[in-house]
C-alpha cells in the first residue's frame, strides 16, 4: 500500500496473494486513474514486501469509516469494496470481506479528487499555496491547502520594514507592524540602542528636497505616515525636550498680544490650555506673518489668525471681519512643518519660517502655504497652537500616558549615558570576590565615590610629582571627550542648530571647543528659549590646571566635574544644566 499527500497523489489497495497468480500483472500506468500521473515503480513491488497486508487493509477500512460519516459518503461518493471497485447495488455489511478477481482500480478519496480544483484557485493567490502533508486526515470540508485565513493571527499580520537615520549618518532597518505608532517605534530603537528612555526620543519626518521636517505625534502610525511621503523623505531618530513643554509652562509659549477668545475668558493663564483643549471654546491666535504667494517667489506681511476650522489673512489691514477674512489653509488634511533651508530655498525673510503642507503633496511646492514669523517665540507660538487645534485631547493623552519612572532615580540625576556606557555593569571588589551591582542607586552611588576617589588621587600624584603611563594632568584635559554632552569641533551656527533641533528649553545645553582659543571651551546654554555661549578658561594654581566659568572663583579640575557642579548649582549661569544634547549612534 501507498500514501501520498500530493495533489496528485493516490490510494491504492494491492491485490491478496491467492489472487495474483490468477490476475494478470499490470503496469504502474494501468493502475492511475484519470488526471492522476503513475505512481512509482516500487510500488509494483509490493507482493516481495514482507508486510501483513490483510491487516493493513482493515486498518485503512476502520481509518475511512471513521474520518466519513455514512451519511457523507452516500450523498457524495459510492462505496468502496476492499480490492478498490465501486460496489453494485446496496453496500456490503460490516463485517463481510467480498473479494474479486477483476481488476483492483484505485481508491479515489473525496479531499484527494478535490486537490486539483483547490491548487488551481490557489495558485493566483499573493499567498503560496502550503501542500497539506496529510490529505486523507481532513474532513469533508477541510481544504487540503494551508490558506491564509488557516495561519495564526502573528503569521498573517502585514509587516513592513523602515528604514530610520540617527543625527550622525547611521540608519537602521526595522520590520514593524501596520498599527505601529510612533511612540512604540521610538522605544523599540532606544532598547535597541541601549540608551535611555525619558519619553523625550521622536520620530522626525524629514523631506530634504522640499526643505521641511516635523516631529510625529506619539499616536500617529508610522506606515501610514511613510506613504504619504516620496522616496527622498526619510525618518529620523531625534531628541525633542519641548515636545510637550507647553503643558508645564504655557505662558513661554503662547503670549498675551497673541491670543484671543471669541467670549470673555476667567482664570487667566491657568486656564489657557483647558480652553485650547476644550472643543466648545473658541481661542485664536493672532499676528502679523510673512506669507508667500502661492506660484511666486514674493513674500507679503499679512495679519494672520488661527481657529479651530483654518489659517486665515486679512485682506484689509488688521480687520477680523469675515469679509475680509481669507482661508489661507486648513488643519484637517494638513501637517505644520518647520522650514529648514528657507531663505535659501525659498527666500524666506526670516530664519524662523513654517509649512502648512497637505498630506497629498509630494514633491510639488506650488502647493506649500511657506509663512514666516519674526523670532522664535513667534514661530513656536503659532505651530503649538495649529498642534493643540488640531489634535486636541490627544495631546494631552500622550503627555500623560508615560509611565512613571522618578521612583526608580536617586534625588541626584546624572546625565544620560552614552551607549559604550551602556554596555557596561557596574561592579563591586571590596570583598574578597567581585559582584554586581544591580540596585540603579546603589551603582550610581558607586561611581560618584570612584570618581571622587579618582579626582583625589590625581591631585595628589600631580602633587607628589609620580610619573604614570598617562598623566593626571594629560588625562583630565581628554577625558570629557567621552562623554555624550561634548559635542567637539563644531561651529557656533551647527550648536545652535542642535539646541534648537532638540527643543528650546531651559537647561539645554552642550561643550564644545572653542573656536578663538584652542585651550578653552564653549558651554551652548538654552534659557527662556533664547541661546546663550559661555567661555571656559584654563587656569594654572600651584602648578596645577583648572577649568573656570567665572574667572577662577570656581575652579574644576576637569569638564566632567564643571557639568556635574552646575548640574546641581545655578552659580554664574542663568539656570541650572538640566538636559544635555545628545546623538545617538543606531
Amino acid at each position: 500500500m501507498a500514501l501520498a499527500g500530493c495533489p496528485d497523489s493516490f490510494l491504492h489497495l494491492p491485490y491478496y496473494q491467492d489472487q495474483v497468480e490468477q490476475t494478470p500483472p499490470l503496469s504502474p500506468r494501468d493502475l492511475a486513474g484519470p488526471g492522476f500521473p503513475a505512481p512509482p515503480d516500487r510500488l509494483t513491488n509490493h507482493q516481495e514486501d514482507d508486510v501483513d497486508l490483510e491487516a493493513l487493509v482493515n486498518d485503512v477500512n476502520a481509518s475511512l469509516e471513521s474520518l466519513y460519516p455514512a451519511r457523507s459518503m452516500q450523498s457524495e461518493t459510492v462505496p468502496l469494496l476492499q480490492n478498490g471497485q465501486h460496489a453494485r447495488g446496496q453496500p456490503p455489511a460490516s463485517g463481510t470481506r467480498s473479494l474479486q478477481a477483476q481488476r483492483s482500480q484505485p481508491v479515489h478519496i473525496l479531499a484527494v479528487r478535490r486537490l486539483q480544483e483547490e491548487d488551481q484557485q490557489l495558485r493566483t493567490s499573493s499567498l503560496p499555496a502550503i501542500p497539506n502533508p496529510f490529505p486523507e486526515l481532513c474532513g469533508p470540508g477541510s481544504p487540503p491547502v494551508l490558506t491564509r485565513g488557516s495561519l495564526p493571527p502573528s503569521q498573517a499580520a502585514a509587516k513592513q520594514d523602515v528604514r530610520v537615520f540617527s543625527e550622525d549618518g547611521t540608519s537602521r532597518v526595522v520590520e514593524i507592524a501596520a498599527d505601529m505608532t510612533a511612540r512604540d517605534l521610538c522605544q523599540l530603537l532606544v532598547y535597541r540602542s541601549h540608551c535611555v528612555d525619558d519619553n523625550s526620543w521622536t520620530l522626525v519626518e524629514h523631506h530634504p528636497h522640499l526643505g521641511l521636517e516635523r516631529y510625529l505625534e506619539d499616536h500617529e502610525l508610522v506606515v501610514q505616515v511613510e506613504s504619504t511621503m516620496a522616496s527622498e523623505s526619510k525618518f529620523l531618530f531625534r531628541k525633542n525636550y519641548a515636545k510637550y513643554e507647553f503643558f508645564k509652562n504655557p505662558t513661554n509659549f503662547f503670549p498675551e498680544q497673541m491670543v484671543t477668545w471669541c467670549q470673555q475668558s476667567n482664570g487667566g493663564h491657568n486656564q489657557l490650555l483647558q480652553n485650547f483643549l476644550n472643543s466648545s471654546s473658541c481661542p485664536e491666535i493672532q499676528g502679523f506673518l510673512h506669507v508667500k504667494e502661492l506660484g511666486k517667489k514674493s513674500w507679503r506681511k499679512l495679519y494672520v489668525c488661527l481657529r479651530r476650522s483654518g489659517l486665515y489673512c486679512s485682506t484689509k489691514g488688521a480687520s477680523k471681519e469675515p469679509r475680509h477674512l481669507q482661508l489661507l489653509g486648513g488643519l484637517e488634511e494638513s501637517s505644520v512643518f518647520s522650514l529648514i533651508t528657507g531663505r535659501k530655498q525659498y527666500g524666506a525673510p526670516t530664519d524662523y519660517g513654517f509649512c502648512i503642507k497637505p498630506n497629498k503633496v509630494r514633491n510639488e511646492t506650488k502647493e506649500l502655504r511657506l509663512l514666516c514669523a519674526e523670532d522664535e517665540q513667534g514661530r513656536t507660538c503659532w505651530m503649538t497652537a495649529c498642534r493643540l487645534l488640531k489634535y486636541g485631547m490627544l495631546l494631552y493623552q500622550n503627555f500623560r500616558i508615560p509611565p512613571p519612572r522618578k521612583a526608580l532615580l536617586h534625588s541626584f540625576s546624572t546625565p544620560v549615558r552614552s551607549v559604550s556606557e551602556n554596555s557596561l555593569v557596574a561592579m563591586d571588589f571590596s570583598g574578597q570576590t567581585g559582584r554586581v551591582i544591580e540596585n540603579p542607586a546603589e551603582a550610581q552611588s558607586a561611581a560618584l565615590e570612584e570618581g571622587h576617589a579618582w579626582r583625589k588621587r590625581s591631585t595628589r600624584m600631580n602633587i607628589l610629582g609620580s610619573q604614570s603611563p598617562l598623566h593626571p594632568s594629560t588625562l583630565s584635559t581628554v577625558i570629557h571627550r567621552t562623554q555624550h554632552w561634548f559635542h567637539g569641533r563644531i561651529s557656533r551656527e551647527e550648536s545652535h542648530r542642535i539646541i534648537k533641533q532638540q527643543g528650546l528649553v531651559d537647561g539645554l545645553f552642550l561643550l564644545r571647543d572653542s573656536q578663538s582659543n584652542p585651550k578653552a571651551f564653549v558651554l551652548t546654554l538654552c534659557h527662556h528659549q533664547k541661546i546663550k555661549n559661555f567661555q571656559i578658561l584654563p587656569c594654572e594654581d600651584d602648578g596645577q590646571m583648572f577649568f573656570s566659568l567665572d574667572d577662577g572663583n570656581t575652579k574644576f579640575s576637569d569638564l566632567i566635574q564643571l557639568v556635574d557642579f552646575y548640574q546641581l548649582n545655578k552659580g554664574v549661569l542663568p539656570c541650572k544644566l538640566k538636559h544635555h544634547c545628545i546623538r545617538v549612534a543606531l
